[in-house]
């Protein structure tokens, strides 16, 4: 790397090329005030406070002027300049702008650290006013020194240009582009702004407490699995503010909407703080002791009756941990591998899809592998609002000149970006990615090196392809053939291109051969594995949705994806565990909900979910509750899940408790105890030793750190991971073989993981969805995420988010509307041929004409009951993608 060499106070130092006067100044272990600089962001040089003197030059802005062979940089010569310029933006503001606490004022800490005070006599500036229209962030317009830097974050970082500069001369200040309250602007309440401003004009509502802060603590996102790392600020075991930690290994100092200021619910009124028993069909406080006595003895007579009889769904929301020591508690101590977790309503196609092609069921490279990649195949998957960090990432890899393709049947906030947006039928994905694959093997744009040395199946997959012209597909899908060929020659074309996927792939009743068949894209290409490219990774969608099928949470694997029916693997696991392993693999969940219905099943155990809201046709869901004997269920509140439940638990919240999460990238990151949980709240790590002790029982792991040891002992992959190394070291990804590996952040870079070494092309035929529309049931539904609101919505709702928005909506195309006679804002009602539910209508181009969308972060929607029990033929997962629906408008009397 070329280097440029410069005096900086006559001490040399050393940059790399492209550096700035800046960089060299911080090299020398010097600083500078830079009230309009953030090196996240683009330069713009105008508050003058970072001047230096340049031998034979003059003044110059040092992080605007470019580091050069032989500059001689003087930086403590020139400290009164910076004063000058400090005090002359101090004079154009009230005297409370140097009240503002240092921690929360970069201007208060310069004007500290050069002696610059409110001037004595000046004449006030004018009032501009506040702004608190918005529930997370506010504007004390007298403080802004229109530095631009607000700007600059939420087009930048967060590629949303809400906010803009509006005025002239002393009277410049930032506002909402909109012109309206910052609350009604196209703000997505990121942080950004606030993160980014030097003065505290931009501030949140913790921030507006003058108390100081007690402690900080370094932990994990508990809401999508991205994994953004959080600072969070506390006083008195109260959440001040929550901030995203400035060197983040996912997130770079960035975060979104929930993981930012979405913490209220800790503190929410009907917060459960005692378990509870159902007495005469009411659910009534009960001691933990009582609770636990009860639960221990239905368990023990159902184990020695019939092991089989006892199932649990535990928790993608909860710790590695905390899934480890559930997993043990089915196995070792219940006898039966009955369990599962909610990977099996999302990405379980991806663990088999991942798992047949590559060998292991993550995703293939690290998200910096963004950083290198020169194009992008986004496919079924709304990163702005389900993942919005990453989202923001993909938008400024995009806003550097990489190319995106999208494939969604919505019009997405990146498809409005993307240089081809497919839009094909719900259920035809298939189709798809192998026209896709046949135009990279007839414009000769495929590997073959690279597929002669590192795959098999190549012929059979040739073979195949030969049915999929793009002509052909675009009669499936819907896809104009022309955009299929573009698609594919710019995917084709790309040195390193990158595929992110979501659950627009997996929820399918083919959801696991479109995994396969997206996989085959990037080894044609050779863009995974042995030698170069950005592989293939799956967006997943809860905290620890990765982490809770690593920790063996999952009816046919044991932890670190051995397989139940492995002897050596069992017996693995029997040593540390003191138990025999069942060797038959167990129930998915709906086979759970099945045995419920028809007696099989004698006790349920639901730990951090919300199934009555979550999983599909919730009126066979209801069935199951109401017809098993006996079910538990661990949640912060009483749930519709929780309340159908014979047994509560109340738990603990990510910000409660210590452990690990594994990230979408399979990233393993600590999360700790930010405050300690409400009186008379356990961790699940917790109850389930309760409940074990309570049947006689010891599981061993007496905490969170001896339960990620003993995991470590029995699962390979995760041989190197602790505690105290993550703790030491920082995250690691697996797999981690031992203590002195590094991790794997990408796969396969010698071999892969199959038993041959070989990537396993996938041949699949396109096959229909489970539900296709007639006459009855016009319109295909599709369901997802919200960007303000987090799964069923028992943690946001609980929030000031439920200002963001307020209740689920129906998108319907404007054509659409026209038709059916409805406005926005009209209530309609939705059936299917399982449910039915009423809705507002939303108008909005972003659905295709016979399309509509609904979120499911509102029980009282139901949308869920809409949604069919049609599964993915390999893994059981929900086809929640594909389900025939009409409309009719309700009309309003009186």
């Amino acid at each position: 790397m070329a280097v440029v060499k410069l005096l900086v106070d006559g001490r040399q130092v050393e940059v790399a090329a492209g550096a700035t006067v800046l960089d060299a100044v911080r090299a020398a272990g010097l600083a500078l005030p830079t009230l309009c600089h953030d090196d996240r962001l683009t330069t713009v040089a105008s508050c003058r406070t970072c001047l230096v003197g340049i031998t034979g030059r003059g003044p110059a802005a040092a992080c605007s002027t470019p580091a050069e062979d032989g500059l001689r940089i003087t930086v403590e010569a020139s400290r009164a300049m910076r004063r000058e310029a400090l005090r002359a933006i101090v004079a154009g503001l009230p005297a409370r702008a140097l009240d503002v606490p240092a921690d929360r004022s970069e201007l208060v800490r310069q004007c500290a650290d050069y002696g610059v005070t409110a001037p004595a006599g000046s004449v006030l500036p004018p009032e501009r006013g506040n702004d608190h229209s918005h529930p997370y962030v506010k504007l004390d317009r007298d403080l802004c020194i229109a530095c631009g830097r607000c700007v600059r974050a939420c087009a930048e970082i967060q590629g949303t240009f809400a906010l803009t500069l509006v005025g002239r001369g002393a009277a410049t200040v930032v506002a909402p582009g909109t012109g309206g309250p910052w609350a009604e602007s196209d703000c997505v309440s990121c942080g950004a702004c606030v993160n980014t401003c030097p003065t505290g004009a931009l501030s949140e509502p913790g921030l507006l407490n003058l108390l100081p802060i007690e402690r900080q603590t370094r932990t994990t996102c508990g809401y999508c699995g991205v994994g953004c790392s959080l600072e969070v600020a506390t006083r008195d075991n109260v959440i001040m503010t929550v901030r995203p930690a400035a060197d983040g290994s996912v997130n770079r100092g960035h975060a979104c909407v929930k993981g930012r200021f979405a913490h209220g619910f800790l503190g929410s009124a009907d917060r459960l703080t005692t378990p509870l028993i159902r007495r005469d069909g009411t659910l009534t406080p009960a001691s933990w002791e009582e609770a636990t006595t009860y639960v221990a003895a239905r368990l023990s007579e159902i184990r020695d009756a019939d092991p089989d009889g006892f199932a649990l769904i535990s928790s993608a929301r909860a710790t590695n941990e905390e899934n480890y020591l559930a997993q043990k508690f089915a196995r070792a101590l219940m006898g039966t591998n009955n369990v599962d977790n909610c990977a099996r309503l999302c990405h379980a196609p991806s663990a088999a899809g991942l798992a047949a092609t590559f060998g292991l069921g993550g995703g293939t490279n690290p998200f910096d592998d963004l950083d290198r990649c020169d194009a992008i195949l986004l496919a079924g998957a709304n990163p702005t609002a389900a993942h919005p960090v990453v989202g923001s990432r993909i938008f400024q890899r995009v806003m550097d000149g990489v190319r995106l393709v999208v494939v969604d049947p919505r019009r997405t906030s990146l498809a409005r970006h993307a240089d081809i947006h497919l839009r094909p039928r719900p259920g035809t994905n298939v189709a798809v990615f192998n026209g896709l694959a046949h135009v990279l093997a007839r414009e000769g744009l495929v590997d073959t090196d690279f597929l002669d040395a590192h795959t098999s199946g190549y012929e059979e997959l040739l073979a195949l392809l030969g049915d999929y012209p793009p002509e052909r597909v675009a009669g499936i899908s819907g896809v104009p053939a022309e955009d299929l060929v573009r698609a594919a020659v710019m995917y084709g074309q790309a040195a390193a291109p990158a595929i992110f996927y979501g659950l627009g792939v997996t929820e399918h009743r083919h959801g696991t051969d479109g995994v396969r068949t997206l996989s085959n894209l990037a080894l044609l290409r050779g863009a995974v594995g042995p030698g170069a490219g950005a592989g293939v990774n799956p967006l997943r969608g809860q905290n620890n949705v990765q982490g809770a099928s690593d920790m063996g949470a999952l009816p046919d694997l044991l932890p670190g994806y051995q397989k139940v029916l492995d002897p050596a693997a069992r017996d693995r696991c029997g040593v540390a565990w003191q138990a025999d392993v069942p060797p038959r693999p167990g129930l998915r969940i709906p086979q759970m909900f099945e045995a419920a219905r028809n007696g099989a099943s004698k006790a349920l155990w639901v730990i951090g979910e919300d199934v009555l809201a979550t999983d599909p046709d919730s009126t066979s869901v209801r069935a199951a509750l109401t017809a098993c004997p006996l079910v538990i269920c661990n949640d912060l509140f009483l749930s519709p899940t929780a309340a159908a439940a014979d047994v509560v638990f109340p738990v603990a919240a990510w910000l409660e408790k210590d452990g690990t999460f594994v990230n979408f990238d399979r990233r393993f990151q600590r999360v700790r105890e930010a405050v300690a949980p409400p009186a008379g709240v356990r961790t699940d790590f917790a109850v389930l030793h309760a409940v074990a002790a309570r049947m006689g029982a010891d599981l061993g792991c007496a905490t969170p750190a001896e339960a990620m040891a003993e995991c470590a002992t029995v699962a390979p992959l995760f041989g190197g991971i602790s505690h105290p190394r993550l703790d030491r070291d920082g995250p690691l990804h697996w797999p981690c073989g031992s203590a002195d590996s590094p991790g794997t952040p990408r796969l396969y870079q010698d071999r892969f993981a199959t038993p041959d070494g070989l990537a396993h092309l996938a041949a699949r035929p396109y096959l229909p969805p489970g539900e296709e529309c007639d006459a009855e049931f016009p319109f295909l539904l599709i369901t997802g995420r919200r960007g303000e609101h987090y799964n069923s919505g028992s943690m946001t709702r609980r929030t000031h988010n439920l200002r963001l928005l307020a209740e689920e909506t129906v998108d319907v195309e404007p054509g659409d509307a026209a038709a059916l006679g409805v406005r926005d804002g009209d209530l309609v009602r939705l059936g299917s041929r399982h449910g039915t539910a009423v809705l507002r209508v939303r108008i909005t181009d972003d659905m295709e004409p016979g399309q509509v969308f609904a979120g499911f972060h509102f029980p009282g929607a139901t949308v869920n009951s809409l949604t069919s029990s049609v599964e993915d033929e390999v893994t059981g997962c929900p086809e929640y993608k594909v389900t025939a629906v009409h409309i009719f408008r309700i009309r309003v009397t009186g």
